[in-house]
């Protein structure tokens, strides 16, 4: 098969993404308050982390810690710089900012913080791409208020959306309201709703209800910082940010089909909102259907409809695929069925590199927006060998062939794609399982699962071939 030399457009945004709660540590540090993501332990593939109530003795919490990027980035960010980076995905934790989340004022210590670690990413040319709320929400709006149940922390949010647009504005131009906001979707997994709304369900709750509700406040403050961001200076671009599993069905069977564009719709009602500004027919008639009686008001209405985002940034890891059971509710947690025509990871992620190239179409084709990968990666288990040396082959392997498809959907599809940044560009906490053995990264972090090791960074073998990719704007895959 002939190699597809093809350039990407120029001014390609080539990078890498984390998060801040997963790589920062120093989680007390620089006036810092706890978050929701300092609370949750360390968990593994077969058990969940759990997420306590008060830090527990005996119990490991990983994101304490982080790999100490707090105190490193300056060491990181250059060999970011030397991959060839033009762009770097991170996080403002909204605890370093507002240690309580409902402060009036905010904490300036952690301001400059940021402002250090940008100057530091600009001195190289890499324009910082980044996230306001990342699943690490103050630990306080959950415990004073109930997370996102309660309709006051939309102007929480928007106190520090509006302090961040207003110190960082000349030295960030990209912007994401709320990271992966549609996984709670999958109401029935706690874990995905307390990451993205601080909700812990009690025993009269009706959990779709309160998702749903929840879910609204959130696209309220999106709607309302997008608006606000584009008042404090007209060139900011701000995004939404979507967990994208292209949900196929598992046959050509009629019902199969309905019931996978039902599941499709039940997962991206979300950006049907952030983008179009309104809800969906289908879903006002299931809010109907179920009695869910909803705090929607004509001013949130008429605030979704104003603050519809610049482009939409997304995450690809996997596919999912489906069966028509006999009703078309979908149940995240329950209704997925294996996809004979792909393979798993050692997570059990189904990889999918065609299933991108099908995500950026299905996207351009739905909302004519520009479109931003901002998460895309392999999780896996590196050896670290005698001479420091780490040979990801399955990494390069995995990258390529998502990438070979992206250049396909970019230059034949004529998909309007901003940049490209796979996910744990460094070796981090990860965000499912707590672990440091679930490896994502171009860089090795020599770090356990309990913390342990010397902390020294080491280039992967992947680390050059990103270096190569970035420097043939994507000639050379």
């Amino acid at each position: 098969m002939t190699q597809d030399t093809r350039k990407f457009p120029e001014n390609f945004l080539w990078g890498g993404a984390v998060a801040a709660h997963q790589l920062e540590g120093g989680y007390r540090e620089g006036g810092k308050g706890l978050s929701t993501a300092d609370l949750s332990t360390l968990g593994s593939k077969d058990h969940p982390r759990e997420n306590t109530a008060t830090i527990e003795e005996g119990k490991y919490y990983p994101n304490h810690q982080g790999i100490d990027f707090y105190h490193r980035y300056p060491e990181d960010i250059k060999l970011f710089a030397e991959m060839g980076f033009k762009c770097f995905r991170t996080s403002i934790a909204w605890t370093r900012i507002f240690p309580n989340g409902d402060e009036k004022t905010p904490n300036e210590e952690g301001l400059k913080f940021y402002d250090d670690m940008f100057d530091e990413c600009l001195k190289y040319g890499i324009q910082p791409v980044i996230t306001l709320s990342h699943f690490e929400m103050p630990y306080h709006l959950v415990t004073e208020y109930g997370g996102w149940r309660d309709r006051r922390l939309i102007d929480f949010f928007l106190n520090f959306a509006e302090v961040c647009f207003k110190r960082y504005h000349k030295k960030v131009k990209y912007w994401m309201t709320f990271n992966e906001i549609n996984n709670q979707t999958n109401f029935e997994s706690a874990g995905a709703v307390y990451s993205d709304s601080g909700l812990v369900f009690g025993p009269d709750d009706n959990k779709e209800q309160l998702m749903y509700q929840a879910a609204h406040y959130e696209l309220v403050a999106s709607a309302k910082a997008v608006a606000l961001g584009h008042q404090i200076d007209p060139s900011l671009q701000i995004g939404s940010m979507i967990a994208m599993c292209p949900i196929y069905p598992i046959s050509s069977k009629p019902e199969d089909i309905l019931f996978a564009q039902r599941a499709m719709q039940t997962r991206y009602w979300f950006s049907d909102v952030h983008c179009n500004g309104f809800y969906p027919k289908w879903l006002l008639n299931h809010f109907e259907t179920q009695g869910f009686e909803m705090d929607i008001t004509p001013a949130d209405l008429a605030a979704l409809k104003e603050g519809t985002v610049d482009y939409i940034g997304f995450s690809y890891y996997m596919s999912f695929a489906v069966k028509y059971k006999g009703n078309l509710l979908y149940n995240e947690n329950q209704d997925l069925v294996a996809n004979p025509y792909v393979k798993a990871s050692d997570w059990g992620w189904q990889v999918d590199p065609v299933g991108l190239r099908y995500a950026l179409n299905w996207f351009t084709d739905r909302y004519h927006l520009p479109l931003f990968i901002v998460e895309n990666g392999l999780g896996a288990i590196d050896q670290l060998g005698e001479n420091n040396e780490i040979h990801d082959d399955y990494r390069i392997k995995y990258l390529r062939e998502h990438l070979e498809q992206v250049k396909k959907a970019i230059l034949d599809d004529g998909v309007d794609l901003l940049g490209y940044t796979p996910w744990g560009c460094i070796d981090l906490i990860a965000a499912s399982t707590g672990q440091m053995c679930k490896r994502y990264g171009f860089i090795y972090v020599d770090q356990d699962d309990y913390g342990q090791g010397s902390l020294k960074r080491y280039k992967k073998d992947s680390f050059y071939w990103y270096q190569n990719v970035i420097a043939t704007n994507g000639a050379q895959l």
